[in-house]
């Protein structure tokens, strides 16, 4: 659990800019032990009590999400480059005891990851009303040919729609089974999701630009590029965020 006091008591968390700029993303999942998730939500909200109450300066998101196995949270923060990790954090430094007594017992494990942005792949904005994020993650086999791929379907969807869609990231080391890039999706409501179905897929969008022969070659490409790739909502907890 050493890797967790890394993430609770140190890490560099700057506030959050409304325009989708160069920088890192540091994000975190914990694994929830089985029946002990109100306690462990309970530790975190004395956490964030505490760090506020040291007059903590950092600012982060904390994520429920939604699929898949286990009872899995998130925190992420933005940071402007990998010199603000050298920053200590005093407050957090002051909260150990309670990162100690009220959350570690409760975590079965964590996983830490580090990405940098994207901006030439994004839209350019980000929404203030967020309360959901749709997040796919690629693990790719030829990086220089998704990127290409990437470019090019972005380049059409910007001249069609007027703009990218979602914000791209890419990793920054990992181990063998980590992604290599992911692209998110905010929401205001799960509502807000089912009027973004109705919009066409980005590759239907690519076909119907540049017609059949285009798009086959395309899908072919993106065949030889990616190796797998999946995807979950993750959903805002405002209490938890600071």
């Amino acid at each position: 659990m050493k890797q967790l006091f890394i993430i609770l008591l140190v890490l560099p968390l700057m506030a959050m800019s409304q325009t989708f700029e160069k920088r890192m993303l540091s994000m975190t999942e914990f694994t929830v032990k089985q029946g002990h998730t109100a306690q462990f939500m309970e530790g975190v909200k004395k956490w964030k009590e505490c760090y506020n109450e040291n007059e903590g300066t950092n600012s982060w998101n904390f994520w429920s999400r939604v699929q898949g196995e286990n009872n899995v949270y998130g925190v992420t923060g933005y940071m402007p480059n990998w010199a603000d990790m050298d920053k200590e954090d005093m407050a957090g430094k002051s909260c150990r005891m309670i990162a100690m007594t009220f959350i570690v017992p409760h975590v079965e494990k964590s996983h830490y990851a580090i990405s940098k942005t994207l901006p030439d792949w994004s839209k350019k904005t980000l929404s203030t009303d967020s309360k959901l994020v749709w997040v796919t993650y690629f693990k790719v086999k030829n990086g220089a040919l998704f990127s290409e791929i990437i470019k090019e379907v972005t380049a059409t969807i910007a001249a069609e729609e007027g703009e990218p869609r979602g914000y791209w990231y890419s990793f920054m080391g990992g181990g063998e089974d980590d992604p290599d890039y992911m692209v998110t999706d905010l929401f205001s409501s799960y509502a807000a999701i089912d009027e973004d179905d109705k919009k066409d897929a980005p590759f239907a969008l690519y076909k119907k630009v540049h017609g059949d022969k285009k798009a086959n070659q395309m899908m072919d490409k993106w065949r030889m590029a990616l190796g797998s790739s999946w995807s979950y909502i993750w959903e805002l907890n405002e209490e938890l965020s600071n």
